[in-house]
Parts: structure tokens; C-alpha cells; sequence
């Protein structure tokens, strides 16, 4: 068995691309989002895919980029849409900016389609986000990474590795473009991937691997937490402070975040941290960041949304690149 046979079953093993069902294909022009392309066309079926290229005008080849992208297509016979993406001068932070762009423009295509939508996220990624996320936020879901699927969202490659895409693509004689801001060291994804990565694999040639596979135990794991909250807090949507304080400690941390959380209706990474003040606070009202405010009255913990212009300051460095899966 050859190396893309190898990987194709892989692939399908998955489930994630049975045949016939629609999918767009998030397709930068880049190996990993070019293999997926091919394998998504061999596993579903042209007829029942589509690509989607979003030219963000940021860098000098975009144009080639985008015209490989094109050729691309018209060889394996599926459909082609094309974006072109224009920086607002406010849009804050470049790659949170392009990635916004990349899954909203693909989401949108997806639901009109009646389709799923994929990206070419692989093991070398997850290695490189769970690591990124450990540095820069503490919490086990740092560790979590990046799931098979969300909803709409697929990740057929998260278990292939960015060597096995390129094995894959040279094999199939399918040519990819270079993307040199993925070298840039401004990023700190990148700077993950030069550095982190590198070392560890010194350490252990198997420790990309084991990564990877610590991530996947410890999703699994956290639908067991996540069920444990749940029943910590009974359907409820608050919690008297008295009782909070007489849990586990650890168990505690989760049922503040999982409040401020459903609350902000995002990830609050920092709201565990602040338990022991809430425990200490009395009646009264405590930002927990990202977006939530722990509020105390008699004794009764509930967390709403932190009124306009008290919100604290976000992380300003992204772990994406504006071209990549």
C-alpha cells in the first residue's frame, strides 16, 4: 500500500467525508489544503464538493496563489468561489481578522450549499496550537486543541501530519504554493512551529505524536467534567457561594467558567483564576474578563456580561496565519 492509499484510509476511516455528502473545501493553495482537496474529491465525489479561496490582497503572490487555486479546481472538476477580502482599517488584529474572514465567508457558502465545511488543520497544527495555547493561557483547555468536528466544521487531517501531506501531494504529482509568511517569526504560531516543535522532537521523536494524542484523551475526558458541572449546578444559571466554596476546589474553578462562559457566550480562559476572590468578595461585583462580571448578592454567585467600556483589554498576538487551512 502506497503512501496516499495509506492516508486516503486514514481519511475515511474518520467518517467525516462519506460519500455524496456536499463540502466546501477551505483552499488556501497550501499542501495541506490541496491534499485535502484531493482526497475529499476521491472519498465524496467531484460533483459533491466545491472550493472556496479567499484572496486577502496581503502579499505579493496572492494572485498566483489564487490562480493555482483555480487550475487546481478545473482539474479535479469541482466548483471554484472565489473572495476577495478587503481590510477594514479597524479590524484589529491581521490574523484573527483573516481567520473570521476565511470561516465566515466558508460557513456562509457551506449553509447555502446544505454542506459541511473543511479545513486542512493536521497533527503538526494541533502539536503547534496545543503548545501555543499551554505558553499562553493556563487551564487544562489549553490542552484540549482542536476537535474532528464543530458543528459545520470538519478536520478530516487532524490525524496526518504536515510531512504526510507533503508525501501525499508530491505522490499525486499535485503541486502547492509556499506561503513565506508561515517562516515570518512576527507570528507566534510560526514561532511554535521553528522552535517548540523542532525541540521537543529532539527530545522524543515521537513527541509531536504524543501530543496530539494527549489532546485527544483529554477531550474525551472533559465531556466527563463537563458532565460533573453540570450536575454541580442543576440547570441553574447561578450558585449560592456557600455551597461553591464547599466544593473541590478544582471543581469550583470549572462551575465559575462554565458561568461566566454561558454568560459571555465565549471562552473565558480567566475567569477560574478569580475563585478565590469571588469567595472573598462579600456582596458586590467582580470583572472576570473576557467579556463577564461575577456579581455577589446575598450570596448568591450569578455572572453577567461586563457593562460597555469596563471590558478588559484581549490578548493582542494570533496563532493563525492569513493564508493557512
Amino acid at each position: 500500500m502506497g503512501p496516499t492509499d495509506d492516508l486516503l484510509e486514514r481519511v475515511a476511516a474518520t467518517g467525516l467525508l462519506p460519500a455524496g455528502r456536499p463540502v466546501v473545501v477551505l483552499l488556501s493553495g497550501g499542501r495541506d489544503s490541496v491534499c485535502l482537496l484531493d482526497i475529499a474529491v476521491r472519498l465524496v465525489g467531484a460533483a459533491s464538493v466545491a472550493a472556496l479561496h479567499v484572496n486577502y490582497g496581503l502579499r505579493a503572490q496572492a494572485g498566483d496563489d489564487q490562480s493555482h487555486c483555480e487550475e487546481l479546481c478545473e482539474r479535479f472538476e469541482v466548483a471554484f468561489q472565489l473572495h476577495a477580502a478587503h481590510r477594514p482599517q479597524d479590524a484589529g488584529n491581521l490574523q484573527a481578522w483573516a481567520r473570521d474572514v476565511r470561516l465566515g465567508v466558508g460557513a456562509r457558502l457551506a449553509t447555502a450549499r446544505g454542506a459541511l465545511l473543511a479545513t486542512g488543520h493536521t497533527a503538526s497544527d494541533q502539536a503547534e496550537t496545543v503548545l501555543y495555547r499551554l505558553a499562553a493561557s493556563p487551564g487544562r483547555r489549553a490542552l484540549l486543541g482542536m476537535s474532528a468536528r464543530d458543528g459545520l466544521l470538519l478536520r478530516p487531517l487532524l490525524g496526518v501530519t504536515r510531512q504526510q501531506t507533503a508525501a501525499h501531494c508530491v505522490a499525486r504529482a499535485l503541486a502547492w504554493c509556499e506561503d513565506v509568511s508561515n517562516s515570518d517569526p512576527g507570528y507566534a504560531r510560526n514561532r511554535a512551529r521553528a522552535g517548540l516543535v523542532p525541540a521537543l522532537r529532539e527530545l522524543h521523536p515521537a513527541a509531536e505524536a504524543n501530543v496530539v494524542r494527549t489532546a485527544e484523551l483529554l477531550r474525551e475526558e472533559a465531556a466527563v467534567l463537563d458532565e460533573v458541572v453540570a450536575t454541580a449546578l442543576a440547570g441553574r444559571d447561578h450558585i449560592a457561594v456557600d455551597h461553591l466554596a464547599a466544593l473541590p476546589p478544582a471543581l469550583a474553578r470549572l462551575v465559575v467558567r462554565r458561568l461566566a462562559e454561558d454568560a459571555a457566550e465565549r471562552l473565558c480562559a480567566r475567569a477560574a483564576s478569580r475563585l478565590p476572590d469571588i469567595l472573598a468578595l462579600g456582596d458586590g461585583a467582580l470583572d472576570l474578563g473576557d467579556g463577564a462580571r461575577a456579581i455577589v448578592s446575598r450570596g448568591v454567585l450569578r455572572v453577567d456580561l461586563t457593562p460597555p467600556g469596563r471590558a478588559a483589554p484581549q490578548p493582542s498576538e494570533a496563532v493563525g496565519t492569513p493564508d493557512g487551512p
